[in-house]
């Protein structure tokens, strides 16, 4: 059973929570990473930082820019040149209407290269140029092991990223809830055309809710997928993976297992101190918000407390008072802000008269 202590000591830098994978179970990847949503903690890896093909797991990126960019409801009318791309397709024909919400439920369900590519020209003016949105974006996602060349996947020279990138970036795609909404649809009728969402997991893995398939000879079966529980979220990627769906929920079997996303720092949390004035008394302190960690069983929480030891007169309610840090085992995993709840006024003899 975890354990929580009180300390009050200097909080050190935050720092990353240390987790040990040795338990977890083995994956036939070449590359794979287990992540947590909220926190980003890393709680499994194989090879995550290889740079390789992705196939359509790309157009999870596709898909965000043109929700960033664009109103789904925009219409677009698909252009010849939009048509008959190479792969899996959502067979739109030219003249034809839809908006992008349509094209975007095509891509992500279907793996439609077509919608991609009518995606991205609409967005852009053109591949390229809508390449050069997706990379741009990954910059800012801080996707050091990313490079895209186009909105679908096909392979290309230049085209690839990581499991770790791919993971950063499906955790902040499914905080947009337009994407999460269409990743977590397992069928979509449209235009009289219902499309089936290539995601096995989500009739097979509880708690499944995303994201993206891919596929190709060169790039071998990629997923990136989503699974919440009882309030927890985690993030799979697997790359170059013969056994996906498998791996997948084993993977995630053990996390939710293994783990738990605690609060440790509640929104009643207080701490008394004693007030500098005249007739004593105190002052209390709160959490400018909850905290919460990821702990197994036998890890020993503990909450780092910066404060002073005394308040003096000319406090506010909200002002800011110190800072609490949840430690996991001794290493910080999260603070807040604390600060005051009431007024500590000032004495009338010390006011200034208007």
């Amino acid at each position: 059973m975890k354990k929580l202590i009180l300390l009050c000591a200097a909080v050190t830098a935050l720092s990353g929570l240390p987790v040990s994978a040795a338990d977890a179970p083995g994956v036939s990847a070449r590359a794979a990473i287990v992540l947590h949503a909220d926190t980003g903690t890393v709680l499994y890896e194989k090879n995550a930082d290889e740079e390789l093909l992705i196939a359509s797991t790309t157009k999870i990126m596709t898909a965000l820019v043109a929700l960033e960019r664009c109103d789904p409801d925009m219409e677009v009318t698909i252009r010849p040149e939009w048509t008959g791309i190479e792969g899996s397709s959502m067979y739109l024909k030219a003249g034809e209407t839809y908006t992008l919400r349509e094209l975007l439920y095509g891509m992500l369900l279907a793996s439609g290269n077509d919608a991609a590519t009518a995606v991205a020209c609409t967005v852009a003016g053109s591949e390229d140029a809508f390449a050069a949105l997706m990379n741009e974006k990954a910059a800012e996602l801080g996707l050091t092991g990313t490079s895209f060349e186009n909105p679908h996947g096909l392979d290309s020279p230049d085209h690839h990223s990581t499991a770790r990138d791919l993971a950063v970036l499906a955790a902040y795609a499914m905080e947009n809830e337009e994407f999460a909404a269409i990743v977590s649809t397992r069928s979509k009728t449209i235009h009289d055309q219902t499309y089936v969402n290539h995601n096995k997991l989500l009739w097979q893995c509880e708690g499944t809710i995303g994201v993206k398939t891919g596929y190709t000879k060169a790039a071998g079966r990629a997923l990136v997928s989503c699974c919440e529980r009882e309030g927890t979220r985690y993030i799979c990627v697997t790359l170059d993976d013969p056994c996906d769906w498998a791996d997948h929920a084993a993977l995630y079997d053990w996390a939710f297992a293994e783990y738990t996303y605690v609060t440790a720092v509640e929104e009643d949390f207080t701490v008394e101190l004693p007030a500098v004035c005249d007739g004593g008394g105190t002052v209390t302190v709160m959490p400018a918000e909850p905290v919460r960690a990821l702990v197994r069983p036998e890890d020993t929480v503990a909450l780092r407390l910066e404060l002073p030891r005394f308040v003096f007169p000319g406090v506010l309610a909200g002002d800011r008072a110190g800072r609490v840090t949840v430690t996991v085992n001794g290493v910080p995993a999260g603070e807040t802000t604390l600060v005051y709840r009431e007024d500590l006024p000032l004495p009338d003899r010390h006011r200034t008269a208007v």
